[in-house]
């Protein structure tokens, strides 16, 4: 049985090199991987491509990244929490790719099924399809969209064993099963690593076969964007 337990977050980023391309899972703050996060400010790489749902926010997440002039682009869906990407997206030091979140999921999950491309009727007709094929099938347009793949798929579990078997929960399974798959070198940072056979196989979202690094994480803030209360 191959153990693929690290020591912590910055032996599992440290040959992540300047001009990657990432995916960071998770959705909007809930289920980033936050320990990863950290190590790469740490690290100071640079000319990032980031691929993820969303860019974090000014002082946490991707937008600590952000602060420090990492990442070169965003490929995401949502953006509008984090004033420091509007202003580096207006004043052109930041290039954006912003997807339709539908779109963004399939085409992440297409580069970790390996098919190359996929028509989808999302964005027909809008600024999104312009350069790309389009189609007719029954009636109805479709715009082909390809693939998306990365260097590296950072990710945050729940639980994780030493094979790297992970199970997320709630809205950590909002893209982070699907980037665990697309990515050359698959990292995990899980709350809780335990030995295999310790898992319910039943319960796995992703096999180990994907995944060449985990740890267990540590201090997790686990924020949230906008807090709403009734009265």
């Amino acid at each position: 049985m191959i153990n693929k337990v690290v020591s912590g977050a910055d032996e599992a980023v440290a040959d992540i090199f300047d001009g990657a391309i990432l995916m960071l899972g998770g959705f909007g703050l809930s289920g980033i991987p936050e320990n990863c996060i950290a190590a790469l400010v740490r690290k100071g790489v640079k000319n990032l491509t980031c691929i993820s749902n969303n860019a974090g926010v000014d002082d946490f997440g991707i937008g600590l990244m952000l602060k420090q002039h990492q990442v070169k682009k965003m490929i995401s869906s949502y953006v509008g929490e984090n004033k420091e990407f509007e202003r580096q997206l207006l004043s052109g030091e930041l290039e954006v790719d912003l997807i339709p979140q539908g779109t963004l999921a399939e085409r992440v999950r297409a580069g970790g099924a390996g098919i190359p491309a996929f028509f989808t009727p999302a964005g027909y007709g809008t600024e999104v399809a312009e350069g790309k094929e389009v189609r007719e099938f029954e009636g109805k347009m479709y715009v082909l969209e390809s693939w998306l793949r990365a260097d590296f798929a950072i990710v945050k579990a729940w639980k994780g064993d030493t094979s790297g078997n992970l199970i997320f929960r709630g809205t950590a399974r909002n893209f982070n099963p699907m980037m665990a798959t697309a990515g050359k070198i698959t990292i995990a940072e899980v709350e809780e690593l335990v030995p295999v056979g310790t898992l319910d196989p039943n319960q796995i979202h992703t096999s180990g076969v994907f995944v060449k690094r985990i740890f267990q994480g540590k201090d997790y803030e686990k924020r949230i964007e906008q807090r709403t209360v009734s009265s």
